[in-house]
């Protein structure tokens, strides 16, 4: 079975957040919340980058880890999805993840301000696939009609992409040998303290 992975290319990305808007229009998402967001580093300076943010479905993910009602499960594709039903809306998640992905859908004090609500993949939730009672809590399903998130396919410069985790790495694989960084790529040093030629 395929894992299901984002990943976004900060040499392409130009922060035009059309990613950002895809997702906000295709599933109705209230005011105040951003399933997705776009983050600069150095803005404005040289070396300026700009990353696609959103939930990142890990393997093993620490929202639901501390979730005190087991409302975080995963898919067989890998996604990592949330029930409303069972959300209590504690805040637990919200400070494990470390994207920030959860989110509360209001403003207010403990207890107003409603259950979490994160990137669902465009995978819908718990109900049965392609429901109404699916769409008004979670947004389209667009996995169950063989299509991938909206924001990746937005993506002018295909610096988001979306799929299957093999595959995406096979491209970005492609896309640092052509460029020819091999150990240069970016973060590299900073995430492994050494060079090493690929």
């Amino acid at each position: 079975m395929a894992r299901m992975k984002f990943l976004c290319d900060a040499d392409r990305c130009i922060e035009c957040n059309a990613c950002v808007t895809a997702c906000k229009n295709e599933h109705e998402v209230p005011w105040g919340i951003n399933r997705r967001r776009v983050v600069t580093i150095n803005d404005g300076l040289p070396g300026e980058r700009s990353v696609s943010m959103a939930c990142m479905h890990c393997t093993d993910a620490p929202c639901a880890s501390v979730c005190p009602v087991d409302c975080f499960y995963t898919t067989a594709d890998a996604v990592v999805l949330h029930s409303k039903d069972l959300c209590i809306g504690c805040g637990y998640c919200f400070y494990a993840c470390p994207f920030g992905a959860p989110q509360y859908p209001k403003v207010g004090n403990f207890g107003s301000r409603g259950k979490m609500d994160k990137c669902t993949y465009c995978a819908g939730g718990p109900e049965a696939d392609m429901t109404m009672a699916e769409y008004e809590k979670y947004g389209a399903n667009r996995l169950a009609e063989g299509k991938l998130p909206l924001c990746a396919e937005m993506c002018s410069t295909k610096a988001l992409l979306a799929g299957d985790g093999d595959i995406i790495a096979e491209i970005y694989r492609e896309r640092v040998t052509t460029r020819g960084y091999g150990s240069g790529a970016w973060g590299w040093q900073t995430a492994y303290q050494e060079s090493i030629n690929v």
